[in-house]
C-alpha cells in the first residue's frame, strides 16, 4: 500500500528504529511512546486489521511479541507488559496497518489499562450463543 507509513517503515522508505526482523514480521520502536521500550509488531504483509490478518501472519506475530516483551522485561527492568491492539476507528486504530502494542509496564508508572465502564450484561448465555453461532 502506497500511503501506508508502517508498509514504507518495512520497504525502508523512511527509518525506523528496528528493534527485531525476519521474514514475515517487523518490530520497530514507537515513535510516540507511552512508556520506555514502547515497541510495535506489525506483519510486513499490509492488512489493514486483525479481519484482514491472515493466520499465518498472526501466529507470527503473537510469537515476535513474546520474543520482544521478553527482550523488553531483561534489558530495561520492566515489570510487566501489556499486549494492546486496536481494530477500526471506532476501537481507537488510528495507523491502518495491523500493529500491536507491545508496552512496558514499570511499577508504579500510573497508567490505566482497560476502559471505564459501568456496562453490566444481564443475559452472558444469550451473548455466548450468539457469538458461537458465528464463528
Amino acid at each position: 500500500m502506497t500511503d501506508c507509513i508502517f508498509c514504507k517503515i518495512v520497504n525502508k522508505e523512511i527509518p525506523g528504529k528496528i528493534v527485531y526482523e525476519d521474514e514475515h514480521v517487523l518490530a520497530f520502536l514507537d515513535i510516540k511512546p507511552v512508556a520506555r521500550g514502547h515497541t510495535l509488531v506489525i506483519p510486513k504483509k499490509h492488512a489493514t486489521d486483525i479481519f484482514e490478518l491472515d493466520d499465518k501472519s498472526a501466529e507470527e506475530i503473537l510469537k515476535v511479541a513474546k520474543k520482544v516483551s521478553t527482550g523488553i522485561l531483561k534489558s530495561l527492568g520492566a515489570a510487566g507488559i501489556n499486549l494492546l491492539n486496536a481494530n477500526r476507528k471506532e476501537a481507537g486504530q488510528s495507523v491502518f496497518h495491523y500493529h500491536m502494542h507491545v508496552i512496558p509496564r514499570y511499577t508504579g508508572d500510573g497508567m490505566r489499562v482497560w476502559p471505564n465502564s459501568n456496562y453490566k450484561e444481564s443475559n452472558l448465555d444469550e451473548v455466548a450463543d450468539v457469538i458461537k453461532k458465528h464463528i
